[in-house]
């Protein structure tokens, strides 16, 4: 019998990217706008360490990573996954012994090695933001252990990128251990792409496992409420303070390094200098950490031009509908119902209010398979733990926020104070709206499709008005008045059942 909580988006597809620190194998469900990972391991081989200096990959390093390869190679297998790419970076390319290194990977993958230039991966870095974060405008950075991909990116129109020999395993070997020589290195490289300088007042989006390491270090100090690398954000000046803070101390004093791997400790002070001397000369406005980056890039340059046109957000809160959702056509149905109400009610919305809007309609129903009592927390816990792209944290608080009202009622004594925190009073009274419009809607229709188009929600003379047609009309209960009342208590108006006539 077939999975039923996959979904038919064709075969999975399989991309291993043979880094300069780590070899990793991540598995997608297909071809999609927002791919989702069937599995994912990474091996901390260190390829990189010492290229600089010796010009050659380590024999230990190789033999790490061709046994990875190796049992990568069998659970592709394992899995039936016949579409894989492999790529190799800065290590593989840099390296005197690189292409014989790059022979036996072909052996054990059966599959040819893309070993790209630096210039074409920080183009896949740029692509992999845009496929993850909405209308990103600002630089890319690529922080690998061999090379730092640099590259100017403003909606999808990507710059021309550079690439550096500042990865954090080449930095670390090039200034033997000393912080003072690697600042040194850092603001000589630096002068070498003009292209900092329209980072000002900008974004500056942070790819690579060292400084999502960093940034998880961050998030932990903070006691942040979410628990989302993607799309975290961090102002400028307090990601400078904090940069300071890692490379003056030792890390094994920060406060929860258990978060970190022990082969990635040893490199953060070096993406702590990195990223200050960028702040620095850069001046962004704030650091955004991506989780996409090289793959989400390979993944996002196979699909056509319209599919790319494609909002990542709403493709994963269709897909969710589908997985988790009663009715996958009634969340359709539901995001047409609240355009006709917030239409009527005179709510102006900015384009991205409505597509946050759109989404939470999409997943309005994923938790109904919960215990009534759970269903509020469960689809809370979903929302603000799913593998979303293209939503940043206050978007995703929105939908997490509606989902409770939704659920729980539209009092914030039942509504987490932490995710308020993450949002603002804007878009919780925006979620406290559209979570009552929620609570009527699922009343009258039983989360059943054809309903909603025949029952519309609208204001009218200072009333908020359902309508019920002669055959529905018995659903004109006490309980869904109470329901409709006290949506409108949140609007300003009163309640009224309009009936048809026959």
């Amino acid at each position: 019998m077939n999975a039923q909580g996959r979904l038919d988006v064709g075969a999975p597809i399989a991309i291993i990217d043979i880094g300069s620190n780590s070899v990793r194998l991540v598995v997608y469900e297909g071809l999609t706008r927002s791919p989702t990972p069937l599995f994912n391991e990474k091996m901390m081989a260190g390829l990189g360490r010492g290229v600089t200096v010796t010009g050659r990959l380590a024999d230990d390093a190789i033999e790490k990573a061709l046994g990875a390869l190796s049992r990568f190679r069998v659970l592709c297998d394992t899995m039936h996954v016949s579409d894989i790419t492999v790529v190799a970076t800065a290590a593989a390319r840099d390296a005197a012994n690189g292409p014989d290194f790059i022979r036996r990977c072909e052996e054990i993958t059966r599959v040819p090695i893309n070993l790209i230039s630096g210039k074409r991966e920080a183009q896949l870095s740029a692509m992999g933001v845009v496929s993850g974060i909405w209308q990103p405008d600002g630089v890319v950075g690529d922080l690998g252990g061999g090379s730092l991909e640099l590259i100017d990116l403003k909606g999808d129109r990507i710059g021309e990128g550079i690439t550096l020999p500042l990865g954090a395993l080449a930095l670390q070997d090039r200034s033997e251990g000393n912080l003072k020589k690697a600042t040194r290195i850092i603001r000589d490289s630096l002068t070498k792409w003009p292209g900092l300088k329209d980072l000002k007042g900008r974004a500056f989006y942070a790819v690579g496992g060292t400084w999502r390491s960093l940034a998880r270090l961050h998030m932990k100090q903070r006691g942040y409420s979410l628990n989302v690398m993607h799309n975290y954000v961090i102002p400028a000046a307090d990601a400078a303070d904090f940069a300071q803070l890692v490379e003056r101390v030792s890390t094994e004093t920060l406060d929860s390094i258990e978060a970190v791997s022990a082969a990635r400790r040893p490199l953060l002070a070096y993406g702590a200098l990195l990223l200050e001397e960028i702040i620095r000369t850069g001046k962004p406005s704030e650091i955004v950490v991506s989780a996409a980056g090289v793959r989400e890039g390979l993944l996002f340059e196979r699909l056509s031009e319209e599919e790319r046109r494609e909002d990542a957000l709403l493709s994963a809160a269709a897909e969710l509908n589908v997985l988790r959702s009663r009715s996958p056509k009634h969340g359709e149905e539901l995001r047409a119902w609240t355009d006709g109400f917030m239409r009527s009610a005179g709510f102006e919305e900015t384009p991205d209010e409505r597509r946050l809007r759109h989404a939470a309609c999409l997943v309005a129903d994923i938790g109904w398979r919960a215990h009534p009592d759970y269903r509020g927390e469960q689809a809370v816990n979903i929302i603000a733990n799913a593998a979303f792209m293209g939503v940043d944290h206050p978007g995703r608080a929105f939908i997490a926020l509606t989902l409770a009202y939704r659920h729980l009622g539209l009092s914030d004594d039942q509504v987490s104070p932490r995710l308020r925190e993450l949002t603002t009073a804007r878009m919780i009274d925006r979620a406290r709206i559209l979570g009552a419009t929620m609570r009527v809607a699922y009343l009258v229709s039983a989360a059943m499709p054809g309903v909603l188009p025949r029952t519309p929600l609208r204001c009218e003379s200072g009333k908020v008005i359902l309508e019920l047609p002669p055959d529905l009309s018995p659903l004109a209960s006490e309980r869904l008045m109470g329901r409709l009342k006290a949506l409108s208590r949140v609007v300003g108006r009163t309640a009224e059942f309009g009936f048809e006539k026959r």
